[in-house]
């Protein structure tokens, strides 16, 4: 069943709406009779990864809803917003596979009017990691992930690990906005390599497909460093950085280790841990992590 005659994509069997009026009345209906309804937010271009979530929110819940939002005021002037994958039908096709309930697929006019002027800001943790070096980034991931609460008002929502310090912002926004939703963190889904999968793998050549293996690599390294009994997070991150920077061809954007609450640098590990890399691989800015567990 489709929603709304005048804003439909034709998939069958599969609900689409495309205005925040149809997937607020759609989303309450599918919550009657008490049922519990979880969100996956994604830009689409689904991967692995992606239908990880789908499935984590399919045991959890009676009905999942899954936005497919190429969010622009989350990218930076000089990043890939106009390059951005886009696979709208095969994304539909995937998730009709998976038996979701619904997906909400927004135009950016319909998310962002014109004239509006309010933006979500998480002060502090917003211009920490991904936020120092893309300035306004986590303004725009809060703004619209807000916007997808509201529309959508699910009882749980579902996100990856790879965005870590995502993660953590947004269940900030949520404990401080008292949003009535579960934040779910779900593991990274990797490649049999070790790459963390990601929509813009997709922009590797087959020589930075190979190079981009030593993010992974470093952080391996802290991993194996941290288990032999480190706990200096001084020579921990040295260790990584060594591994990162063997390959001239890798330019390192960041390597922290962080709490991964507060995603503020910490001396030695006596706690949860948070492990984070950022590069360009080429031109492909990926990025991964791992949590280190005392």
């Amino acid at each position: 069943m489709l929603c709304g005659s005048s804003h439909e994509r034709k998939v069958p069997t599969l609900k689409i709406c495309t205005t925040i009026a149809e997937a607020r009345a759609a989303c309450r209906e599918a919550r009657t009779a008490n049922r519990r309804l979880g969100l996956v937010p994604t830009m689409g271009a689904l991967h692995a990864g992606h239908l990880s979530l789908v499935r984590a929110a399919k045991a959890q819940c009676e009905a999942v809803a899954v936005s497919i939002f190429v969010n622009p005021t989350q990218f930076g002037p000089s990043e890939d917003f106009a390059k951005y994958p886009r696979s709208f039908e095969s994304d539909c096709a995937a998730l009709e596979k998976e038996n979701v309930d619904l997906i909400f697929a927004p135009s950016a006019q319909e998310m962002y009017p014109a004239g509006d002027t309010t933006w979500v800001v998480v002060e502090g943790l917003g211009d920490r990691l991904d936020g120092h070096s893309r300035p306004g980034h986590f303004r725009g991931v809060t703004t619209v992930v807000s916007k997808l609460f509201h529309a959508i008002e699910p009882d749980a929502a579902y996100f990856g690990q790879k965005d870590a310090a995502q993660v953590a912002i947004i269940r900030r926004m949520v404990q401080d906005l008292r949003f009535p939703i579960e934040i779910v963190s779900c593991p990274i889904i990797r490649e049999p390599d070790g790459l963390a999968m990601s929509s813009r793998n997709v922009y590797l050549s087959a020589e930075d497909r190979r190079r981009a293996l030593v993010l992974n690599g470093a952080l391996r390294c802290v991993e194996r460093e941290f288990v032999a009994g480190q706990r200096d997070v001084v020579k921990l991150r040295d260790a990584g950085y060594t591994i990162l920077t063997r390959d001239p061809e890798i330019r390192v954007d960041y390597f922290e280790i962080v709490d991964p609450d507060t995603l503020e640098p910490i001396e030695r590990i006596a706690g949860k841990t948070l492990v984070a890399v950022a590069a360009y691989v080429g031109t492909t800015r990926l990025i991964d992590n791992m949590v280190l567990h005392p």
